[in-house]
């Protein structure tokens, strides 16, 4: 089968949406499938060109025997939603553009968010008349608006009348949390051809990068300490203030350091949190290249996943607990309950507290610290979950269900 993959963000760039699309992608190649992948010049999340390529209209590169195919678009920091549309529709345009000019697929694959991606795959389909495949890791545009973003009455209507389009158009809509469908049903009466294909990790790659070592600075600064990591993006939706709150909590504790990795448009309003408090167990660094990440988990004690207190939350999963998991790091829970409390739940993996509730996150820590027996529980337990999570079975899931909804297709013609 030859898939055409439209995809805003992908490798070298090491977030959530990059790892899930190359990995699959990866493994697809492995099983002998064809795969193009249509994206930008590596930018995020600086909006800066990563060193060694160039913002060209059109580039082509070999990676892992995938066909990777980058277009120019108009590049932003991920800060001000108002460019970051720009930046979107640039994308939107390029990537259709560039689809015709391809090998012409068997299928069409595009992922949202961002939004118009999946408008860009719905365009590509119609023109190449290949069936149009939507996979869904955010409920855009209600992720933005739960967040406080308030673009006009009139855009959001647009929006919310495209979401819906693209959800008729497509063959099939893969999902990345059960909750989605609920939402999606709403919008359309078909939720037949919905499948739900999480988020997951390469274990064996995680496990071989966490033996890396360290930056001798960050070396030292962690040393002998109880380490309790923030990894991730630090934007609208993560309630971070909170994690600083528990960190004051904790502050006479001269064991304890609490360490952000990452970048976003809320890092410098947290970063001056902290120094307003004068908290000396608090440290930040940028964020990391992808095959760094193992190693500042393998030296975590306590992984942190928070989230806001806004019930759309509830349906989401963040990636970063599979990567948690793999590495056997307890984890302090603070989102809505839903589709990542019950995953914790089922696999006994971590502890879950309140959303923004810094003495829940402070007393959860505090009990891991002090409870040897308890975190050794939890950490056992991430490992023997992280198995249902395996990349290469998610990626075989995914493909599966794609080859189903063609040979459905042919059926019907």
């Amino acid at each position: 089968m030859n898939v055409l993959f439209l995809t805003d963000n992908f490798p070298p760039e090491s977030n959530a949406p990059a790892n899930r699309t190359f990995e699959h992608a990866k493994h697809w190649v492995s099983i002998g499938h064809t795969v193009t992948i249509i994206t930008c010049a590596p930018n995020f999340p600086s909006g800066k060109v990563y060193q060694g390529y160039k913002n060209r209209w059109y580039q082509v590169e070999q990676m892992d025997g995938i066909k990777v195919v980058r277009v120019k678009t108009y590049m932003t920091a991920n800060e001000r939603f108002t460019r970051r549309v720009f930046d979107y529709f640039s994308f939107m345009v390029m990537g259709s553009l560039a689809a015709l000019f391809q090998t012409k697929p068997d299928v069409i694959v595009a992922t949202s968010p961002q939004f118009f991606c999946g408008v860009a795959g719905m365009i590509s389909s119609t023109l190449r008349r290949v069936p149009f495949v939507l996979e869904v890791r955010d409920l855009w545009p209600d992720s933005i608006l739960a967040v406080g973003v308030s673009p006009s009455r009139p855009g959001i209507h647009a929006l919310q009348k495209l979401e819906a389009m693209m959800y008729r158009r497509a063959k099939l809509i893969v999902v990345v949390s059960s909750a989605f469908i609920e939402h999606i049903q709403q919008k359309i009466p078909n939720t037949d051809k919905i499948r739900v294909v999480t988020n997951g990790v390469d274990s064996q790659l995680f496990m071989s990068q966490a033996k890396n070592k360290l930056p001798d600075k960050l070396e030292k600064i962690l040393k002998n300490k109880f380490v309790v990591s923030y990894i991730g993006t630090h934007g609208r939706a993560h309630g971070l203030a909170s994690v600083i709150d528990a960190a004051e909590a904790l502050h006479s504790n001269d064991n304890v350091l609490f360490l952000f990795v990452g970048s976003g448009e809320k890092r410098a309003e947290i970063m001056a949190r902290s120094k307003e408090k004068g908290l000396k167990n608090v440290h930040f660094i940028p964020l990391q290249k992808r095959q760094s990440i193992p190693a500042i988990i393998n030296s975590t004690q306590v992984a942190i996943v928070p989230l806001r207190k806004l019930s759309l939350f509830s349906t989401v999963i963040p990636s970063k607990i599979f990567e948690f998991m793999a590495l056997g790091r307890p984890m302090v829970v603070s989102v809505p309950r839903g589709e990542t409390t019950n995953i914790i739940d089922q696999y006994q993996c971590g502890l879950i507290v309140e959303p923004e509730d810094h003495f829940s996150m402070a007393n959860a820590i505090k009990s891991l610290y002090e409870d040897k027996q308890l975190s050794n529980t939890l950490e056992n337990n991430a490992k023997v979950a992280s198995a249902n999570f395996e990349r290469s079975r998610k990626a075989k899931e995914m493909i599966s269900f794609v080859q189903e909804s063609l040979e459905s297709v042919k059926a019907r013609d």
